[in-house]
C-alpha cells in the first residue's frame, strides 16, 4: 500500500466511527429511553475521545507530508484532511477540553435562563464561552481575522468581507419588502385540528415525492427536526402539531433536502472526507430550495392543496390560490425558525452582526440583550416582548457555534442562484410541479450539486452549477417577484 492508501484507510475507519457516533445522537433524540441519558453521555464521550485521538494521530501528519495525489479526487481528499489536521494542531488540547466542558455547562445555563426569561443568568457563562472562543480563534487565525477563523469551520473559503458585501445588498431590500407585505391585509393562518398520525403518513409520502430513498433511511419524530448520517444510512426527523400541519410538512421537506444531498453523493466517496456535504451553506441551499422554491411554489401548492384534502378532508380553504397565500403568509413574529421567506434572512443578519461584535470585543455579553432589542426593532418594526423571544431563543452561542449563523443565509443565497439556473434549464418545471412530479428538479440538483460531495470548494460548487459566481441578486429577484404578487402595494 502507498502512503496515500494508508492515510485513506485510517480516514475510512475514522469516518465510520463518526457515523456510529452520529447514530448515537440520532437515537438519543428519537428512541432512547429517558433513563439512559447518563449512560449515553458516557458512551458518546468515549466515542468522541476515540475519534479525536484518531484525528490528532501523529501518523496522520506524517502520511500527509509524504502522500502523493494521483488525480483530482485524491487532491481533494488531501485538501480536506490537511485542513482538518492543521486546524486541530493549532488549538491546544487543554483549550479544546475546556471548551467542551464549558459549553456543556453553558447549554444547561441557557436552557434555564430561557425558561425564566433571565438574561442575567446566562450572561456570565456566555462571557466565559466568548473568551475561550476568542482564544480558539486567535490560535486558528495566526494573526488573521478572528471571526473569519471561526467561519472557516462551517463555510471554508468564506470571509466576513464577502458576507458584508452580500448582506449590504440583501438587508435594505428585505426591510422594504417586509414593510410592503405587512402594510396590506395579513393572510389568515390555517385553522382546524389535524390528526398527527395522518400528518406522519403524509410526511412519508412527501419524502418519497421529493426523492428520499426510504430503503437507506427512515423518518421519525423529534422535538427539533434534523437530518443525520451519510451514504447508505441517512435518517431524518420531523415534528407534528395538531393545529399546524405545515410545521410537519415543511420541516419534512426541508430535512429531505439535506438527506437527499447525502444520499446522492458519489458512492465512490463513501466514508471519506468527500463523502459528505461540502459546507453548511451548500447543505442549506439544498434544504431551502426543496422547501421554498419548490415546496412553496404556486404550482406545487396547488397539488399539495388537493393532497391535503385527500388526507384531512375539508380544511376550510376555498382553492389552491388561497392555500398558496396561506402557505406563504408574511406575519409578525419573533422566532427565527418560524419566520417566512421574506423575514428569515433579517433574523440571520441580526445574529451575524452581533456575534461578530462579541468576538471582536466591541460588544460585551452583558450588553447583548439591549443591542439585540435595538436592532430587532429597527429591522422588524416592533419591540421584543421577552428574552426567550429575543437573544435567548437560539442554542447556538451557548454551545460555541460562532460563525454558524451566516451559513443559513448563504444557503438561501445559493438556493436563489440554483433556482435561477434550474428554471432556465427546465422549461417544463411548473407543469411538473403542478402534477406533484419532482423528478426533474431533484435530478438536476443531484447532477449539478449533490453527487460531487466535497470534491469542490463551496463557492466553486455553486459557480459550476450556475455558470456564474454566487450573489444575492437572484434570491432578491425571486422574493420581490413572488411577494409583490402576493402582497401588491
Amino acid at each position: 500500500m502507498s502512503t496515500y492508501d494508508d492515510l485513506m484507510a485510517h480516514e475510512r475507519e475514522t469516518q465510520a466511527l463518526s457515523q456510529v457516533a452520529g447514530r448515537l445522537g440520532w437515537d438519543q433524540e428519537t428512541m432512547m429511553p429517558r433513563g439512559a441519558a447518563h449512560q449515553r453521555a458516557e458512551e458518546s464521550g468515549a466515542m468522541q475521545a476515540v475519534i479525536h485521538a484518531r484525528r490528532t494521530d501523529l501518523r496522520r501528519g506524517e502520511w500527509l507530508a509524504k502522500a502523493e495525489a494521483a488525480d483530482d479526487v485524491a487532491r481533494a481528499q488531501l485538501r480536506h484532511i490537511r485542513r482538518d489536521y492543521d486546524r486541530l494542531c493549532r488549538v491546544p488540547g487543554d483549550l479544546a477540553v475546556a471548551l467542551a466542558r464549558l459549553t456543556s455547562r453553558a447549554q444547561g445555563e441557557w436552557a434555564e435562563a430561557r425558561a425564566n426569561d433571565d438574561v442575567t443568568r446566562f450572561a456570565p457563562v456566555l462571557a466565559e464561552v466568548i473568551a475561550l472562543k476568542r482564544q480558539e480563534a486567535a490560535a486558528l487565525a495566526e494573526g488573521g481575522d478572528l471571526y473569519d477563523a471561526l467561519l472557516e469551520d462551517y463555510e471554508p473559503g468564506m470571509t466576513s468581507a464577502l458576507l458584508d458585501e452580500m448582506f449590504a445588498v440583501l438587508r435594505p431590500r428585505l426591510v422594504d419588502l417586509r414593510a410592503q407585505a405587512l402594510a396590506g391585509a395579513e393572510a389568515p393562518a390555517l385553522a382546524g385540528q389535524y390528526d398527527e398520525s395522518a400528518q406522519m403518513r403524509l410526511a412519508r409520502d412527501l419524502a418519497q415525492v421529493f426523492g428520499y430513498d426510504g430503503t437507506r433511511g427512515r423518518l421519525d419524530k423529534a422535538v427539533h427536526p434534523f437530518s443525520s448520517g451519510s451514504g447508505d444510512d441517512v435518517r431524518i426527523t420531523t415534528r407534528t402539531s395538531t393545529v399546524d400541519p405545515f410545521n410537519c410538512i415543511y420541516s419534512t421537506i426541508h430535512e429531505v433536502g439535506h438527506a437527499c444531498y447525502e444520499q446522492a453523493i458519489d458512492p465512490a466517496y463513501a466514508l471519506s472526507p468527500l463523502g459528505q456535504g461540502v459546507s453548511m451553506g451548500v447543505h442549506e441551499s439544498q434544504s431551502r430550495i426543496y422547501e421554498n422554491q419548490l415546496g412553496r411554489s404556486a404550482a406545487f401548492c396547488g397539488w399539495l392543496f388537493k393532497r391535503m384534502q385527500s388526507v384531512f378532508g375539508d380544511i376550510g380553504v376555498a382553492d389552491g390560490d388561497a392555500f398558496y397565500r396561506i402557505v406563504n403568509r408574511v406575519h409578525r413574529g419573533y422566532i427565527r425558525t418560524e419566520s417566512d421567506e421574506v423575514q428569515y434572512n433579517l433574523h440571520i443578519m441580526l445574529r451575524y452582526d452581533l456575534e461578530r461584535a462579541l468576538i471582536s470585543g466591541d460588544l460585551q455579553a452583558g450588553d447583548l440583550e439591549a443591542a439585540w432589542n435595538d436592532r430587532f426593532e429597527v429591522d422588524f418594526g416592533y419591540p421584543v416582548d421577552r428574552a426567550s423571544n429575543g437573544c435567548l431563543q437560539d442554542v447556538h452561542w451557548s454551545v460555541g457555534l460562532f460563525g454558524y449563523f451566516p451559513t443559513y443565509s448563504l444557503g438561501n443565497v445559493y438556493a436563489g442562484c440554483l433556482n435561477k439556473a434550474m428554471q432556465a434549464d427546465l422549461p417544463g418545471l411548473e407543469m411538473d410541479l403542478a402534477k406533484g412530479d419532482l423528478s426533474a428538479p431533484t435530478a438536476w440538483l443531484r447532477d449539478k450539486v449533490q453527487r460531487h460531495g466535497g470534491l469542490y470548494e463551496p463557492r466553486e460548487v455553486i459557480t459550476r452549477a450556475c455558470g456564474t459566481e454566487p450573489d444575492a441578486e437572484p434570491l432578491l429577484a425571486y422574493l420581490e417577484q413572488k411577494f409583490a404578487a402576493l402582497y401588491p402595494g
